[in-house]
Formats: C-alpha cells, structure tokens, sequence
C-alpha cells in the first residue's frame, strides 16, 4: 500500500495513472466520490503491492532499509543499483512489502440512548474480520455489584461469525460518569466482589464472552492498593472460568504521575496480574479542552516507553482514536466544547470550506482551520493515514501486543487498509 498526500491540480486519473492503477481502486479503497474534487493534503491510500520511496537528504540504503524492514542489499537487488553509490535526493525506490508481523486488534462499540443503531451494527460487521476482541461499551455495577448489560442487538453473533473474542468491559459509570465512591464500593466490599463476579461468569457463559475488561476510571489514589488485590482475586476465580482478563489503563508516563485520573492506576500490578492492557493514549486534545491533536505522537510515545519500564511488550495494547475534534474560537474554558466528527467528515468539511489540509510533523497529525456562516472560526484535529501509520510503526518498533480502537462507528477507512496490509490479526478461536 502507498501514501499519497494530494497536491494542488490533483486528480484521481492523475494519481491512478502515477501508479499504475484504476482511479474507481483509489476511490473504492478510500470511500471517495470518484467525481469529487480532491482535498489539497488529503492522505489518500493507493491499493498497489508494495509502495514507492521518494530519497530525501541523509538517507541511505541502509536508513532506508531499516525503516522498511529490508536490507540494503536486497533493496539495491531489486531497485538494481549500485548499493555502495550514494543515492540522489529525489529518485524514487520501489519497497516491497514486508513480512506481517502477527498482533491482537480490539475494538469497542458503544451503542447510545439504550439501542444500537444500524450504523453501529454495520460498523461492527464490516470491520470483525479484523479484529481479535469485539468490546460492546460497557456494563455497569450498581452498589450492591449486579451487573446492568448494555444493548448488545446482533454483537454476539457478528463477533461468532468472524471468530471475534467478545469482550465483556466492566466500568465503574454511574448516571453517565465515572463515579470514585462505585469504584471505591466494587474495590473494598468483599460481598460486591463476590456478586459481581458470579454474574460476570454467569453473563460470559451464556453470551460467549472471552475476555472480561475491567474500565475502573477516576478511583480514589488510596483505593491503589485495593485495586490490586481485587485483580488478584479476580483474576484467579476468571481464570478458573477459562477466561482472559484484562484492563484499561490511564496514559501514565511516570509511577508518581498525580491526577485523579492517574493515581490508582498501578502499570507495574496490573503487568504482572492480568493478561493484557489497554493503554489509553488519546484524549490530549479534548472535547472540553483546548485545540491539539488527539494522540500526538510524542506524548503516545512517552507513555509506550513508560509502559515498558513496568510491563512487557507482548502485554500492552496501544490504545487509538478513530475520530477527531472541531473546535470553536477562540477556546476559553469551560465555553463550548469540541464536535467529535470521523476522519470522512473532517475531509468533507475541508473541501466545503475550500481549505488545505495541513499536517503538524512533531504531533504526526492533520488539521485545518475554516470560518463557518457566522463569521467564527474553526480548527479541527482529525486522523488520517500519516497519523495511523506513526502508531503502526510504533506498534512495529516495540513490539507491542497490538491495537485497542476507541471506537467503531467512524468512517475512517484508511486505518482498516493500512491494517490489513501491515499486520496478520490474531484470532483466538
């Protein structure tokens, strides 16, 4: 598979042609009105084998291998260079496509106002193939530690056919948020435990779910130490049940990270109790907070490498946002909050605009901005194939256990191109 960035004149017949391809591919793979005018720094992902490489200054075969995951004697092999000449800036390399590397792919679903829409549904069926874990957000736990299931509609059977794991997630939301005295009550009272568990058995052997998440958010700092007995405890009678376990996990980049988010998330116990995490790197940039890219780069990286002080690789599912942010200006605090649109849309809503599509190389995302018909301005954050192809390659270069996406429902077709070409999925049927 091949990036392409749109530049001003662009057609699709024009890129079609660069690549030896059909136009109705490149608009087939990308979900685009093949008629539609093209969007300046719109990330397009081309549907050929293998991809091109433009040499740029201070490259090298061997950079350049090391990037692609191929040495410098085969990439000269097959481009038939010289591999001991230096490379001219400009030429353009063919690269092969590499072995995949094999990993674990979760997605949750969360169906709102008590149903699952069609959309959801769909979402969900399109998209199974590709995933290990089905993750229906979420169940709640009243005080007393009964379960309160979420619409599940057609989920069970969609991740049967697809031989897709269910997740069954357990939060601690309580009248739409996360609630510190629920968690405190699930994370301390014996007999809530013991209840909650006997139904979550119970629930995973009617259904079929295979792995049970606990989503435990915003807990009291001095419940930490309750955190990690309850996983203990948990853990030993899930397993017992043949069931995996697993959990979400704050973006935390230091053991004494402080914050009301952060404190009772102890990376180093939940390593060593369940099976897997999920890390949430994303949310940076917020719905109530100020306009930046929801999981740049860096800061993702900063918490990976954190992550890995306390916990294998083979543990750690990297968590990714399949959605961006339209903000109002100017931002002022607790004033309006952000629109959640899916990568499709903030394409739209670029090419209505009549506005370039720029890309931040340090956050690794793209953004624009636009005036709407009052006069306000607008900047919005969004994915694109760059910004997932960053995490991939993070995903490659340590390792990890996979991908967690937060959440189905997006149109974001890129990331499920750029998956398939460049991972082998791990089904556990």
């Amino acid at each position: 598979m091949q990036i392409y960035v749109v530049k001003q004149g662009d057609s699709l017949y024009q890129i079609s042609n660069q690549f030896g391809t059909s136009y109705q591919s490149i608009a087939n793979a990308n979900e685009i009105d093949s008629e539609q005018t093209l969007v300046v720094g719109q990330a397009l992902v081309i549907p050929i084998y293998g991809r091109f490489y433009v040499v740029r200054p201070g490259d090298s075969l061997y950079t350049i291998g090391q990037r692609f995951g191929i040495s410098a004697a085969e990439l000269a092999s097959i481009n038939q260079i010289n591999m001991y000449q230096p490379l001219s800036i400009g030429m353009t390399l063919y690269i092969p496509e590499p072995a995949k590397p094999t990993i674990e792919v979760n997605a949750y679903v969360e169906p709102s106002g008590g149903t699952v829409s069609e959309t959801l549904e769909n979402a969900a069926r399109k998209h199974a193939n590709n995933l290990t874990y089905l993750a229906p957000f979420s169940y709640q736990v009243d005080r007393q530690g009964n379960l309160i299931a979420p619409p599940l509609n057609q989920f069970a059977s969609i991740a049967n056919e697809h031989n897709a794991t269910l997740m069954l997630g357990v939060t601690n939301l309580e009248e739409g948020a996360f609630s510190a005295e629920l968690g405190r009550i699930i994370l301390t009272n014996e007999t809530v435990q013991d209840n909650m568990l006997n139904q979550i058995i119970q629930t995973a052997q009617e259904i079929g779910y295979g792995d049970i998440h606990f989503d435990f958010e915003f807990l009291p700092p001095e419940n930490r130490e309750d955190y990690r007995s309850f996983l203990e405890k948990a853990t030993n009678r899930l397993h017992q049940a043949g069931l995996l376990v697993s959990t979400a996990l704050a973006p935390k980049t230091s053991a004494e990270q402080q914050g009301a988010w952060y404190e009772a998330h102890d990376y180093g116990a939940h390593g060593k109790i369940v099976d897997f995490v999920v890390l949430m790197t994303y949310e940076w940039g917020y719905s109530g907070g100020p306009p930046m890219a929801v999981s740049p780069i860096g800061p993702v990286r900063d918490v990976i490498n954190y992550a890995l002080t306390e916990m294998p690789p083979e543990k750690i599912l990297l968590g990714q946002n399949l959605y961006g942010y339209d903000w109002t200006l100017p931002y002022e605090p607790g004033g309006d909050i952000a629109q959640a649109l899916s990568p499709q849309q903030a394409i739209q809503l670029a090419r209505e605009n009549n506005q370039a599509i720029l890309f931040d190389e340090e956050a690794q995302a793209p953004y624009f901005n636009y005036f709407d018909q009052n006069g306000d301005e607008h900047e919005v954050w969004f994915e694109d194939a760059r910004s997932i192809q960053a995490k991939f390659d993070l995903i490659k270069e340590k390792n990890l256990r996979g991908i967690s996406y937060w959440k189905l429902g997006l149109a974001f077709p890129q990331n499920w191109l750029l998956l398939e070409d460049q991972f082998t999925i791990q089904k556990r049927g």
